[in-house]
Order: structure tokens, then C-alpha cells, then sequence
């Protein structure tokens, strides 16, 4: 996943959008993983869809939601491979 992650990044490096945008990783307090990956000017246009959770429990929890064509995702901490897969299905579907 992080050779895909990192193959990406590098495609649409193009001297300006990675200034701007790009992508942010971050651990939250509840703790978890935070992604937040922005497609602006990389020609590629998710859909918005509506914050979606999927909960089992307050330890196995993983949600996200597309607007303005920013990725936003969150999970618990044994998410991260999780998300970072979740975007990797949305752009692969443009």
C-alpha cells in the first residue's frame, strides 16, 4: 500500500499541487488515524458522498466522506492500511 501511496504522490507532483494540496496523515485522540488527501488539479474528481461510519465497537471503528474532492477518512488505530486502501479504491474507479 505504501509503494502505491508513494507512486500516487509522485504522479501528480508537479511543482505546484503538492504546495497546495497533497496529502496529510494524523494520529487523533481516541485514539486513531486521521487521512485527508486533496485531488485538486490532479484531474481526477471524486464524487461527494455524505460522512458513512462503520462502528462494531468503541475499539473497531473505521468512517469517511468526499467533499470539495478532499478524501477525509477516520479509524481506529489498527485502521490506517484500511483508509489508505479505501482512497486507493475511489480514485481507481475514476
Amino acid at each position: 500500500m505504501i509503494d502505491w501511496l508513494e507512486n500516487w504522490y509522485s504522479e501528480n507532483c508537479d511543482g505546484n499541487w503538492e504546495h497546495d494540496f497533497g496529502i496529510k496523515i494524523n494520529t487523533l485522540d481516541n485514539p486513531g488515524w486521521e487521512v485527508i488527501i486533496d485531488l485538486t488539479d490532479t484531474g481526477k474528481i471524486l464524487p461527494d458522498e455524505e460522512w458513512r461510519m462503520f462502528e462494531i465497537n468503541s475499539n473497531d471503528w473505521y468512517g469517511y466522506k468526499i467533499k470539495n474532492n478532499t478524501f477525509n477518512a477516520a479509524g481506529d488505530p489498527k485502521k490506517l492500511n484500511l483508509l489508505l486502501n479505501l482512497f486507493r479504491e475511489k480514485v481507481s474507479l475514476l
